[in-house]
Parts: structure tokens; C-alpha cells; sequence
């Protein structure tokens, strides 16, 4: 609607990325502010709160009157702000809020049915979530290969030319990102904030990458591939707002949870961010505490599945800081300093080609 003011009054402002990335950004927050307390007293009027798993650190137990799926009000923040401030015809935009919208609807189903049996693995059966993420990831990523005919070669950082063209096989590696992203995220949103500033953070360095990636002179300037992608900016600025509203009410302690209906879904977003603007390497940099929590996972599972021994006293692995008393505020604290770091660490190496 606002890009469409733009052309059809002649406001020249409202055409530039940069301040319709402002306005998304204060349209979500807003829009999270108001609805998140309205969400918070209908969740726990109707009995929609977190269903502890049992295995979880003893503290964890009072945390089950806690509100979950509020990811279902801060995506749903982020999609109507995005759609009153892009340009609806730029291919990229769309695929964006495709990926938001499909997998929200996989963590809607998956919090939804913990909420009812109340239970913390009574969600979706694991195949039948890795089922509808490939199903999902796929047509975000045909939509990307068939209709946006986007670029498949692969870049890496550090150098200014890509390794070679993909090709066809582009396809598994945009599936493998979008839904490895996604598990990553899921699994890091175990305490208070955890997830939030990591996401905020990654969001942020993405959206400057893109947006350089879409401006044809500074894309060049730093010897960077150049593609029509800078819309999208406004959809992650959206979605930083959205969940800064967000972290207003799930900072320790936590008055509502994201559930798999929020962390799912902002993994699988960074994951598209890390497609479209070339960065499915540097992903490993900009989501450094979901590679290291996904790491913690696959290490304790294959430890204990091969040697019977465990490697961290609990996985994922804040698990393991609280199991050794650390004060959960100190642990959440850390995890948002290093993500912090990490990503000043990857905005860096775009001038290192």
C-alpha cells in the first residue's frame, strides 16, 4: 500500500527501501505491543501454556504456566506490516512471506497439538514435521529456481567469484539450509530470550547484506554478487520490530514462549535471507549459537549412541550451563554476546575479498 502511495502520488520518499524498512519495523512493533498482552490473558484463560518436558532441568518445572505460540502474534505482525510497506510484485518479497506463512502453519500444528494432549512430545511425530519442512522448503525454493529465475552459483567468503554454477542441484542446498536453520533455531529457544536477540542480531546482518546485495553501487563497490532482492529488507526489518516487541514480554522472566510456531518459522526465514543474499556459508558465522547448539545435539546423541558416554552433562547445550548452576540470566547473556561478536566477525569479511 505504501510503495503504491509512492507511485501513485508522486512521494518520492516512500520509494526508498531504507524508509519503508522504518516504517515496517515500527508497524510490527506496535502491532506486537498491543496484541501480545491480549494474547498473553487469552492463553492463559483457555489453558494455552507451555507443557514442560520432563527431562528439562528441575527449574524448568515452574515455567508450565507459561503462554505459548506467541510466534503466532509476532509473524502474523510481521506479514501484515510487510504487506502494507513492499513493492507485492518483487518475486523475492513474495517468496519471503511464502516461507513465512508455511512454516508457521508447521509450528502452529506442532504447538497446538502439545497445548491440547499437554504434553511436550505429544506434538507432531518427527517424521511427520521433517515431512512438511522439505515439502515447505521445496516450494520456497522452486518458486526461487522456476519463477524467480535467481542465480545458483555458490559463493563462499572471501572470494569475489563464485566456486561454480549449482545448477539444478541448488535446489537441495536451498532445501538444506531452510530446514536445517529451522531445526537450529527450534532447538536453541529453550530459555528466556535465548532465541530472540540471536535471531535479532542474525536478521539485522542479513538485511544489510541484502540490501547491499540489491544496491547496484555498493554491490559492486564490494565486489559482491547484485541482485533485485533489496525488498526484502523490508520484510526482516518487520520482523526485527516484530520481535522486539516480542522480547519486551518473553526477557527473563518470560511472560510468553514463541513455541514452534515462532522458532521454527524465524529459522527457516534465516535460512531463505541466507539464499537470497549468496551467505549460505557465512550462515555458519551470522547463526553461530544455533550451529553451536545444533552441534552440542549431534555430539551428545552420537557420544552416547557410540561410546554409551554422554559429552555435555545435558543437550542442547545451555542444558549443560544450567545443570552447572549457572544463573539462567548469566547463560542467556553470554549466548547473546557471542552472537553479537560472531556477527560484527561476518560483516567484516564482506570488505576481505
Amino acid at each position: 500500500m505504501i510503495y503504491w502511495l509512492h507511485t501513485l502520488l508522486d512521494i518520492n520518499i516512500l520509494g526508498y527501501i531504507t524508509i519503508r524498512a522504518g516504517i515496517s519495523f515500527f508497524i510490527a512493533l506496535f502491532v506486537t505491543l498491543f496484541l501480545l498482552p491480549k494474547f498473553i490473558r487469552w492463553a492463559q484463560r483457555t489453558a494455552s501454556v507451555q507443557p514442560i518436558n520432563e527431562w528439562a532441568p528441575e527449574r524448568h518445572q515452574q515455567k508450565t504456566s507459561t503462554p505459548t505460540m506467541g510466534g503466532i502474534v509476532f509473524i502474523g505482525a510481521t506479514i501484515f506490516a510487510s504487506l502494507l510497506t513492499i513493492k507485492l510484485t518483487n518475486v523475492y518479497a513474495q517468496a519471503g512471506l511464502l516461507t513465512l506463512v508455511l512454516f508457521s502453519l508447521i509450528g502452529f500444528q506442532d504447538d497446538y497439538a502439545k497445548i491440547r494432549k499437554n504434553e511436550n512430545l505429544a506434538g507432531l511425530k518427527a517424521r511427520t514435521k521433517l515431512m512438511l519442512q522439505i515439502f515447505s522448503a521445496l516450494i520456497v525454493a522452486s518458486f526461487l529456481y522456476f519463477f524467480a529465475d535467481f542465480n545458483t552459483d555458490l559463493y563462499v567468503p572471501f572470494l569475489k567469484n563464485p566456486l561454480f554454477d549449482m545448477g539444478i542441484f541448488s535446489l537441495i542446498l536451498w532445501v538444506f539450509v531452510i530446514i536445517a536453520t529451522s531445526n537450529a533455531v527450534n532447538l536453541t529457544d529453550g530459555l528466556d530470550g535465548l532465541a530472540t536477540v540471536p535471531s535479532i542480531v542474525a536478521l539485522t546482518s542479513f538485511s544489510i547484506i541484502i540490501y547491499i546485495t540489491g544496491h547496484i553501487k555498493f554491490s559492486a563497490y564490494l565486489l559482491m554478487p547484485h541482485f533485485q532482492v533489496g525488498e526484502v529488507v523490508i520484510i526482516a526489518s518487520a520482523l526485527i520490530g516484530a520481535l522486539t516487541g516480542f522480547l519486551w514480554f518473553n526477557c527473563h522472566p518470560a511472560e510468553v514462549f514463541m513455541g514452534d510456531s515462532g522458532s521454527l518459522t524465524l529459522g527457516a526465514f534465516l535460512g531463505y535471507l541466507a539464499i537470497i543474499s549468496k551467505s549460505e556459508i557465512l550462515l555458519l558465522l551470522i547463526g553461530s549459537i544455533f550451529v553451536i547448539e545444533t552441534l552440542s545435539v549431534i555430539l551428545q546423541v552420537g557420544s552416547y549412541k557410540l561410546r554409551k558416554k554422554r559429552v555435555f552433562l545435558m543437550a542442547p547445550i545451555h542444558h549443560h550451563f544450567e545443570m552447572k548452576n549457572w544463573a539462567e540470566n548469566k547463560i542467556i547473556v553470554r549466548f547473546w554476546i557471542i552472537a553479537v561478536l560472531s556477527n560484527i566477525l561476518a560483516l567484516i569479511t564482506l570488505k576481505i575479498r
